[in-house]
C-alpha cells in the first residue's frame, strides 16, 4: 500500500514509540573490518511462540569479533551496563540460514550475560502478530508501496543513532526488495509496511529484514520464511 507522505511520517513516528527499543546496533570490531555495511549493521528482537530471538542479516555474522551496542534506554538500572556486549567470535551463538540470508540468535544467553553483570534488559520486541505471513507477502506486487525501516545508522565518530528511513518496496521477479540503497548500518534492520487485512482495514506488518545491497536496492528476507527458520529446532 502506498501511503501519502503525512501518513508515512505518522506511521514512522508510531513505530519508533512502539518498537524503537527492539532495535540494536551490531558491528564487527576485528582488524579486518571494513567501512560501511561490511562491518556496521542492525539487529532486532522478535518474539514468536513465546520465545525471543535476535535477528539480523547473516552477512554480518560470519567472521571476526564484534559487539552488540547498548543504548541507555534498553537496560536498567541506569548506569550499570557497559556500552556494548563484546562478542569475541561473532559467528558463535547464531543459527546461520545462508539460503535466506538470515542469522538467528536465541536470547537466553544475552539475558544471562545481563544478570551476571547486575543489570537487565528493558526492551521491546517485534511480535509475531505483526510479522507478515505467506498471504501478506504474496500481496506485494510490482507497484511500489510504502516501506519504513528502523535501523541504527552510522554517525560521526562511530555513533550509532536510531534512525528511520521511508522507502519503497515492490516485488521484482521472485523476490521482494527495497527500491533504493540505504545508508551504512541499515543491513539487518526490520522493514515495515501497511496492508489491508481480511476485513479491509489497513494494518501494520513487518515484511522482513534488509539484506546487503544489490542492483541499486536491497533484497529482503521476508517473514513468511523467517518465521519457519526461527521455529526450526
Amino acid at each position: 500500500m502506498l501511503l501519502d507522505p503525512d501518513t508515512e511520517n505518522d506511521v514512522a513516528y508510531e513505530l519508533c514509540q512502539l518498537l524503537g527499543r527492539a532495535i540494536l546496533p551490531l558491528r564487527r570490531t576485528d582488524d579486518g573490518a571494513g567501512d560501511g555495511d561490511r562491518c556496521e549493521g542492525t539487529a532486532f528482537l522478535f518474539t514468536g511462540r513465546g520465545r525471543e530471538h535476535l535477528l539480523t542479516a547473516d552477512a554480518l555474522t560470519h567472521t571476526g569479533a564484534g559487539e552488540i551496542g547498548l543504548r541507555a534506554s534498553v537496560t536498567e538500572p541506569a548506569g550499570v551496563a557497559a556500552e556494548a556486549i563484546v562478542l569475541p567470535d561473532l559467528a558463535e551463538g547464531w543459527r546461520h540460514h545462508e539460503d535466506l540470508g538470515l542469522a538467528v540468535m536465541p536470547t537466553a544467553g544475552l539475558h544471562e550475560h545481563a544478570a551476571g553483570e547486575g543489570w537487565q534488559w528493558r526492551t521491546q520486541q517485534v511480535p509475531d502478530a505483526i510479522a507478515a505471513d505467506r498471504d501478506a507477502i504474496g500481496r506485494i506486487g510490482a507497484e511500489p508501496g510504502s516501506a519504513i525501516v528502523l535501523a541504527h545508522g552510522v554517525g560521526a565518530g562511530g555513533a550509532r543513532p536510531l534512525e528511520v528511513a521511508i522507502e519503497r518496496v515492490a516485488r521484482v521477479g521472485d523476490g521482494v526488495r527495497l527500491m533504493a540503497e540505504l545508508p551504512a548500518g541499515y543491513v539487518g534492520a526490520p522493514v515495515f509496511g501497511v496492508q489491508a487485512g481480511g476485513d479491509g482495514e489497513p494494518g501494520l506488518c513487518c515484511l522482513g529484514l534488509v539484506l546487503p545491497a544489490r542492483d541499486g536496492g536491497h533484497p529482503l528476507a521476508t517473514f513468511d520464511r523467517i518465521r519457519e527458520a526461527v521455529d526450526a529446532p
